[in-house]
């Protein structure tokens, strides 16, 4: 892992074996790019990749001695608009009312053992400071009396890079950021196609694809969250690149509120990347002495394929960003009151459900939304963070206590970020809610949204909440935002300041999660937005696992957790098995099939342990006691899909340990197909060739070529006259199969 620095050439070459990322600076002083991909030997000289050619008459060059150089022409790291590039810029800057033409131009570098943190913003970490090297550009342009910071991260061991802008106003005159983004990358050509991941409530992250074009294509959010519409991920996939094979650049936002991730094609094919914070309503005031820093980018490059990127992306995520603390932490298998009880619950039928669950195997109670206030459905009472003792009446402390006496755990559900209307705090604090007081202001789940840019409120969010953590003895937070931010306006801002809501806002949400992450380490906290409405690598620098989708049906789960796996972790993942027929779709699947989705995750349940029938508890005790063998696997094993479910009828994963010595294999078919193929098989992948593995639910031994050349056989289908052997059959099918290394055995 080293930053290779040809002085007399400017030149700067990041690598470590698996990637190279090479940048110099051009003879205007900005800089110039020069190659990203897999990994390159260390020359002394790398000017050949930077190609200048005469653009044509219509163009622009800004040197009259040398008219092959122009920026509309060559490949840059940190564009700026108006001297001789008409594409889309990195940065936009206001000084004195108007918009001025950047010229940052190479002041000077230093190199950094380790990586920095980002002051109020999530990012990567390393524990130690040989596991990344960090290379910061300063640039500087006189007229603003700015200078900007670029800086690079090469982590060891992974295809990967990091990188954010931060701008430091060192003049007389205030400036203005009229736009900012994290990174800026010019690909060579446009021979891509752009993967991203899209949706809405209850079916989010659906992998879509589409071929680059000459133009702009975007994906993003301007709602205040990063949303169930469209993630902040996205890739480029060569036309020839597969699951398994060829070169994919992945991106990811490290951010919860609005982004943009946009992909500008030119009229040379040459292919400009952008991400960062959406400069839709985005102004940010810079006084003398005072900084910005974007967001994180997260740059992975992959030549095997798309599983390759996400596998860099799952090694990066549980290294490098959740919580150190719950890394290797076990997570508990919970069970969630919502779908048993909704808000009509007393403490003794939650005591009952918990006893229910525990004599089960089930390890943590979750006491979802109507335990505050006067919360009898969602009209009322959010804001209102006290214990509604008409149906505890003994109070939250007594309720966990009890709970906890069954054996389980105890948590809970809040949702901080939002008051209504009807509540005490409203009534006390209108001017609390975000939006202009006296305008109408648009109700989501009949409820408003706290300003969460005024620190005052953060902090008594964080009282109400640290308060309640500490007389429940909490192991567990369930964080709800079940509305999007509109009339996005804070009373406490200046008419000139309220371009800086939205980021502000989402500094607020994160600052309590730091506060109440930092005091109470020990307690485990889900984020949750609607479902998975706010999903992102931000999140889970604080909470290292997600509500995935509030749809719990088992075959819309197959695309939202295959999509969900392209860029984010299974361990990151909330995945339940929950009561038929369902309560998102009506479909009824059969219990194991529900689980047998569900392993792959973190594992839960939403139904009501005490409507079950004594053959299904029976099968429950058997799901909970397979999840506990295998989460260990399910954590830290390296994650590979199979088959698409966006693709055909069957979808299939696996997760292989390691060392390779056992793997987890999950396959699904949805409808059931007449008389079809007598031989069925899985070709499985990222198993040792040589090794023995025996297929424990059969008995079955076989190399590990095998499995991946021929495939692992599949139980005979029932095809309408063979039911005497048929071992499956119908609609929602699906098989987990366990497979161990049988060391020194031959076959």
């Amino acid at each position: 892992m080293q930053i290779h620095i040809n002085e007399d050439k400017q030149q700067f070459h990041l690598t470590n074996g698996h990637i190279s990322y090479i940048f110099h600076v051009m003879k205007n002083g900005q800089l110039g790019h020069l190659y990203y991909g897999k990994a390159l030997r260390h020359r002394e000289d790398f000017s050949h990749l930077q190609v200048y050619d005469v653009p044509t008459a219509a163009s622009c060059h800004i040197y009259a001695g040398d008219p092959a150089f122009s920026l509309e022409t060559v490949r840059q790291e940190y564009p700026v608009y108006g001297n001789s590039d008409f594409r889309e810029p990195a940065i936009v800057v206001e000084r004195l009312g108007v918009s001025h033409i950047p010229q940052f131009t190479y002041e000077s570098y230093r190199v950094l053992e380790g990586k920095p943190s980002l002051d109020g913003l999530p990012a990567t970490y390393v524990d130690r400071a040989e596991d990344a090297v960090t290379l910061q550009i300063m640039l500087r342009d006189e007229f603003l009396g700015a200078q900007l910071t670029l800086q690079y991260t090469i982590f060891r061991d992974k295809p990967v890079i990091t990188r954010n802008a931060c701008i430091l106003n060192e003049g007389t005159q205030p400036l203005v950021l009229d736009r900012m983004m994290g990174a800026s990358l010019d690909l060579p050509d446009k021979d891509f196609m752009f993967v991203h991941l899209a949706g809405t409530w209850s079916r989010e992250r659906y992998v879509k694809e589409r071929k680059l074009e000459t133009g702009i294509q975007s994906i993003s959010s301007i709602r205040g969250a990063s949303s169930h519409h469209h993630n902040p991920f996205m890739a480029m996939k060569r036309f020839d690149a597969t699951e398994h094979t060829g070169e994919v650049y992945g991106f990811q936002h490290v951010y919860s509120s609005n982004f943009l991730m946009q992909v500008e094609v030119d009229h040379y094919d040459v292919a400009r990347l952008s991400v960062g914070i959406h400069p839709f309503g985005f102004r940010w005031n810079l006084k003398n002495g005072e900084t910005f820093q974007t967001p994180e980018v997260v740059m992975v490059y992959s030549s095997a394929g798309l599983n390759g990127m996400s596998q860099a992306f799952h090694n990066l995520y549980r290294d490098h960003l959740i919580p150190s603390q719950w890394r290797k932490v076990e997570r508990p298998v919970l069970i969630n009151n919502w779908e048993a009880t909704y808000f009509n619950f007393d403490e003794d039928k939650l005591v009952n459900i918990a006893s229910s669950a525990s004599e089960l195997g089930i390890e943590l109670f979750v006491l979802d939304d109507g335990w505050f206030g006067k919360r009898n459905d969602d009209t009322s009472s959010l804001g209102d963070w006290f214990v509604d003792y008409a149906k505890l009446p003994n109070g939250l402390a007594s309720l966990a206590e009890k709970i906890k006496s069954t054996g389980m755990k105890f948590g809970l559900w809040f949702e901080p970020e939002m008051i209504s209307p009807n509540s005490e705090l409203y009534r006390e604090h209108p001017d609390w809610a975000v939006g202009l007081q006296g305008q109408p202001q648009t109700l989501g789940r009949n409820q408003l949204v706290l300003d969460f840019s005024r620190q005052e409120i953060v902090d008594y969010v964080y009282e109400k909440m640290a308060g309640i953590i500490r007389a429940t003895g909490l192991a567990y937070i369930k964080w709800d935002m079940n509305r999007n931010i509109t009339e996005a306006f804070s009373t406490k801002l200046a008419s000139n300041e309220q371009g800086e809501f939205f980021h502000r806002y989402i500094l607020g949400v994160y600052a309590l999660y730091e506060k109440l992450t930092s005091e109470f380490p020990h307690v485990l906290f889900e984020s949750c937005a609607g479902g998975g409405g706010r999903f992102d690598p931000g999140m889970l620098y604080y909470a290292p696992q997600a509500w995935t989708s509030d749809d719990t049906d088992a075959v819309e789960r197959l695309k939202i957790q295959y999509g969900t796996s392209l860029a984010y972790p299974l361990y990151s993942m909330g995945s339940h098995v929950s009561a038929v027929p369902n309560h998102q779709t009506l479909r009824s699947t059969p219990l194991q099939t529900r689980a047998n989705t569900a392993y792959f995750g973190t594992f839960g349940y939403e139904l009501d342990p005490l409507s079950l029938s004594d053959e299904e508890r029976e099968a429950i005790k058997i799901q909970v006691e397979f999840y506990k063998q295998y989460r260990e696997l399910i954590r830290d094993g390296d994650f590979y899909r199979l088959r698409s479910p966006f693709e055909g009828n069957e979808t299939a994963w696996m997760v292989v340990s390691r060392d390779k010595t056992e793997a987890l294999v999950g396959w699904y078919k949805v409808l059931a197909t007449p008389n079809g193929a007598k031989q069925q098989a899985i070709r499985l992948i990222g198993l040792d060739e040589s090794m023995v593995y025996e297929v424990v639910s059969s008995g079955g031994h076989y190399y590990g070529d095998e499995l991946m050349t021929v495939g692992l056989q599949l139980p005979t289908e029932f095809n309408g006259v063979n039911a005497q052997v048929a071992k499956r059959g119908g609609d929602f099918q699906s098989e987990v199969f366990y497979l161990k290394n049988i060391a020194n055995k031959k076959i």
